[in-house]
């Protein structure tokens, strides 16, 4: 499927080159992924992918290129020529940053189901295989947990198998992996039922237990950026703010692209 002008656009406004290294020198860190990390324009205001908040926790020479979209699965991505697009721009050294599983589990859904033992990982394969032919970096990420607390109060697991799965296939292949869905549960229940509602996407219209506002996307982001410095992805000197507070505030929503 070819890729409409909004979304050539889209692509575009997603990469935010940071000022540093030479031209020649810089690098870029792509994310491939669904809605959890995607950019949002201003019409989705508050709602905010956790790809738009990792800048932040970067240093100025490393570049972000946010490819995410919603509602896509690791398997709609690469139909949709959306994979091709990335590798398309993808340069020797880059890091590709690749987590789905959210609408992976759409069992209804053909064009975005898979399984998480077989397909799913044959799909993610295509992803690191695809990565390391041009001299690329594959990393592997768990999905996001959602927002959901039993009774009890304790935060509770929503993925299923697919990050057992993603955790399976990052041993098999030895890419390194960035365990979102295990940090982001702790998280979620260090903060209990009430206050993780300031996290997500609650407004006076809705309650979305799945997509985050801009707190949420920085806490993310700083889980994904503290996870590329555990696994050596990156250096110290690559990242900063890790424990410091970075203002809602600087999340910001551009005016959505043209159709």
């Amino acid at each position: 499927m070819s890729l409409t002008r909004r979304q050539v656009t889209s692509a575009a406004v997603a990469a935010v080159p940071l000022a540093g290294r030479s031209r020649k020198e810089a690098l870029t860190l792509h994310i491939a992924g669904d809605s959890t990390a995607a950019r949002k324009y201003a019409d989705a205001a508050p709602e905010t992918g956790w790809g738009m908040a990792l800048p932040f926790f970067l240093h100025k020479e490393l570049a972000v290129a946010n490819h995410a979209v919603n509602g896509r699965s690791s398997k709609s991505f690469v139909d949709e020529g959306r994979l091709d697009a990335v590798l398309a721009v993808i340069r020797p050294g880059d890091l590709l940053v690749v987590q789905f599983g959210h609408n992976d589990e759409k069992a209804t859904d053909p064009t975005r189901y898979t399984e998480p033992w077989t397909s799913y990982q044959r799909y993610l394969r295509l992803y690191l295989d695809g990565a390391r032919s041009r001299g690329a970096r594959p990393v592997l990420a768990t999905s996001v947990e959602r927002r959901r607390f039993g009774a009890d109060g304790t935060a509770l697991p929503t993925h299923g198998d697919y990050p057992a799965a993603v955790r399976a296939l990052a041993g098999a292949e030895r890419v390194p992996l960035l365990d979102i869905q295990a940090l982001s549960l702790a998280l979620w229940q260090r903060l209990g039922a009430e206050e993780t509602k300031t996290y997500f996407n609650w407004t006076a219209t809705e309650q979305d237990n799945t997509h985050f506002n801009p707190p949420g996307a920085i806490a993310v982001a700083r889980l994904v950026a503290r996870e590329l410095l555990r696994t050596r992805v990156l250096a110290p000197h690559d990242v900063r703010r890790l424990d410091e507070d970075v203002p809602a505030s600087w999340i910001t929503w551009p005016p959505a692209p043209a159709p």
